[in-house]
């Protein structure tokens, strides 16, 4: 299963961040299959909650591409959203991440792609959304379910958007 994790939290081009990570899933879907699309999500900035909120998504993709051919999709597509990669955890229009891809485990040694992301046990933002499409699916790395990463949580704030 390949999972994919969708964030906005500034407009672009009068768009606002809804319509951004909507959009930008359909672009994604152009170039790969797209399973399931979970609600979006009103969620805070982080790691600084006084930066604008972010909408957050997940969706489940099909693809013969290769984690890093997909990675390089992703990006174009942020980068077609006005991503700018100017400073760690600010405010941005797309933050497209690839969060799994079937069972591949990778350590990301020298700046290479890290398999399942490295953090996905610590975001709601990321597990909320997935929790709505596939709570079952368990981390190659943890063995412990989307449902289960979730509970492990101090403090839930995520809300959902749209159905």
């Amino acid at each position: 299963m390949i999972l994919v994790a969708a964030g906005s939290s500034l407009p672009f081009c009068g768009v606002d961040s809804q319509q951004i990570v909507l959009s930008a899933f359909f672009a994604l879907g152009r170039l790969t299959k797209l399973r399931e699309i979970s609600p979006l999500y009103h969620t805070s900035a982080w790691p600084d909650p006084t930066d604008p909120p972010f909408v957050n998504a997940a969706a489940v993709v099909e693809t013969d591409l290769t984690p890093e051919a997909l990675l390089a999709v992703l990006h174009a597509v942020e980068t077609g959203f006005g991503r700018q990669r100017r400073q760690k955890n600010a405010p941005r229009t797309l933050d497209l991440d690839l969060i799994a891809y079937d069972d591949e485990r990778r350590a990301g040694l020298r700046g290479g792609l890290a398999l399942p992301h490295p953090r996905l046990a610590e975001r709601e933002f990321v597990l909320a959304p997935l929790c709505d499409i596939v709570p079952d699916w368990r981390s190659p790395e943890t063995g412990k379910t989307v449902r289960e990463m979730l509970g492990d949580l101090p403090e839930r704030t995520a809300r959902v958007i749209s159905g």
